[in-house]
């Protein structure tokens, strides 16, 4: 098997896997009992709680919401800001390009509470200019949310640019998706009031995330419950889950620089060998991150190309895995000027530093052999 889809979620590593089983095991009480045992499960969910801030750097500004994953923490980001300081103003701003979780959490503000949304449009490459940002700003604003690194594309946003206009407005607050930037791509974590990631995208357990946010932020809690997390969300937490997530994640950010340099080179060979194929044609841009790469056919459909992929036990993807229902044409490409016919022949490939040049060769291979015994569409 060559898998190829790890944007969409990667393998549970085996440090992740060791972590999760020994606490399941030994420390599987609720911690919010009030007993001892229930202790021992608090302190270990509080020190994985502790070492995700301290490896981002933000332990002195910055709490953390263990959530279910990103879409749970974007929309307690997107919905909790909105509902809290509706007072303050009722415009929020967005990209075009965003997650699902994040768009459709916009346009439910819009739509069944009457809140004011901007979409932005992004420039060729994939990403919202800051110049864009920055006319779109007024005191109304109340947040911001663009996210670090695009799921489809790679296209990586100047998060710290728009960052900084953002903070111009003191109304206003900044929330960052970094779901395919944390522990990939050099990251200013602290430049984010709010920031959201899923573990499964970085070698976690699926379930498992967490939401960051400036500690002077107060939430009105989309979950209602007991007092977990602070009160904001209700629910027993996972303890095992979250310690096996802060144990991958702390190796990914101290491993950054290395493991990007690898999926460079990766990247760089995989792109050399798919030039060789005269309809492709490359959707991510040339600085995009290196743990993603997109492209279209002209002559061929991607669909049967990515099923016949499959059969040969060799898996990728045409769009995201939460936008591939019926018919895959990609949002994030058409917003990029792409024409239909190119947004819907697109094919995503996403690697690891784990990745082989053999497990390469094999895909480019098989690929073309596909791409001669299928009939253009």
């Amino acid at each position: 098997m060559i898998y190829f889809d790890n944007a969409a979620s990667s393998r549970p590593e085996g440090r992740a896997i060791e972590v999760f089983s020994v606490v399941n095991a030994e420390a599987f009480g609720n911690p919010n009992s009030t007993h001892g045992f229930g202790f021992a499960a608090k302190r270990i969910d509080e020190k994985a709680r502790q070492d995700i801030l301290r490896a981002l750097k933000i332990e002195k500004t910055h709490s953390l919401i263990f959530t279910s994953g990103a879409t749970e923490a974007n929309n307690m980001a997107i919905k909790s800001i909105a509902f809290q300081y509706k007072n303050r103003g009722r415009k929020i701003i967005t990209s075009a390009v965003e997650h699902a979780s994040v768009l459709n959490a916009f346009y439910e503000l819009r739509d069944e509470f009457g809140f004011e949304v901007l979409v932005l449009p992004v420039c060729k490459d994939g990403y919202v200019l800051p110049q864009t940002l920055a006319s779109a700003m007024d005191k109304n604003v109340i947040l911001v949310s663009m996210m670090a690194v695009n799921n489809e594309t790679g296209a990586i946003f100047p998060t710290k640019a728009l960052a900084g206009i953002v903070h111009k407005f003191p109304k206003a607050y900044f929330h960052v998706d970094a779901t395919q930037a944390i522990g990939k791509v050099k990251f200013d974590y602290g430049c984010a009031d709010m920031l959201s990631c899923s573990a499964h995208k970085f070698g976690g357990f699926k379930g498992t995330g967490f939401l960051t946010f400036r500690k002077s932020i107060q939430f009105l809690p989309l979950l209602s419950g007991g007092e977990q997390e602070f009160g904001y969300r209700g629910g027993t937490v996972n303890v095992a889950g979250n310690a096996a997530m802060a144990e991958v994640l702390k190796s990914h950010i101290e491993n950054l620089d290395s493991n990007s340099e690898k999926v460079k080179e990766l990247v760089c060979y995989l792109r050399d060998g798919l030039s060789s194929i005269a309809e492709i044609e490359f959707n991510s841009p040339e600085n995009s991150s290196p743990y993603v790469l997109n492209f279209s056919f002209a002559l061929h459909k991607a669909s049967v190309l990515v099923e016949g992929l499959s059969e040969k036990e060799i898996y990728v993807s045409s769009v995201s895995a939460c936008n591939s229902k019926g018919e895959p044409v990609s949002n994030v490409l058409l917003a990029m000027g792409y024409s239909k016919e190119r947004a819907g022949n697109s094919m995503r490939v996403s690697i690891l530093p784990t990745t082989t040049k053999e497990e390469i060769d094999t895909f480019l291979a098989t690929l073309k052999t596909l791409l001669q015994e299928v009939n253009p569409r």
